[in-house]
């Protein structure tokens, strides 16, 4: 039931906010819905892990959230990385969350580390990395990629970059949703496809 209802949110935020345009007054030249499909679809075209997929669909769910509580205001970072991990943690494991909590730490290690990547950013994203606290110190570079989930954060990153091209075909919502369904029973293991014990 926890997965239905999560999977339920996710498709509710996407209806709600999904065509409007992408990171706000300083907007991309795609919806968020179709930064998402685009997104989700570049990581299949990578052959990533199921659970990458669905990181790289969701990784901007909490720019929904965000936008829910307050009107958005371009000139504060919303936190989006960590404002959904409380809704996915629900029905996914961190195959799924970490990825996305770590994308813009990612983005940051990127520009700090490879010279070319920042020339690669939309306006929007050069906007939002100086809110997100810009480049990371040597030690700050380690420690990132140190961590467990670094390496898909990375590719997740490099997607998010990548998944801005107006009018290019993708699959649908209801793909991605079906997506996440197999991801998030796969995440609750075998436990989940038991029945409960009859009780005495």
């Amino acid at each position: 039931m926890a997965t239905l209802d999560t999977i339920a949110r996710i498709e509710q935020l996407f209806i709600d906010f999904g065509e409007q345009p992408y990171e706000g007054a300083r907007a991309e030249s795609v919806t968020a819905l179709a930064h998402a499909l685009q997104c989700a679809q570049l990581a299949e075209w990578a052959h990533a892990e199921p659970a990458l997929v669905a990181a790289a669909f969701l990784h901007d769910v909490g720019h929904f959230l965000a936008a829910e509580a307050v009107a958005r205001n371009d000139h504060l970072d919303d936190e989006h990385e960590a404002l959904a991990l409380p809704l996915l943690a629900r029905s996914f494991g961190p195959a799924v969350t970490e990825p996305i909590r770590l994308h813009v730490q990612a983005k940051r290690y990127l520009v700090s580390m490879d010279a070319d990547y920042f020339l690669g950013l939309s306006p929007a994203s050069v906007h939002s990395l100086a809110l997100q606290g810009g480049t990371l110190s040597p030690a700050e570079c380690a420690a990132f990629e140190a961590l467990p989930h670094a390496r898909d954060a990375v590719a997740l990153r490099r997607w998010d970059d990548l998944a801005k091209t107006p009018g290019r075909p993708t699959p649908t919502l209801d793909y991605y949703l079906a997506v996440l369904r197999d991801v998030a029973q796969e995440s609750a293991g075998p436990a989940a496809s038991r029945p409960a014990a009859a009780s005495v």
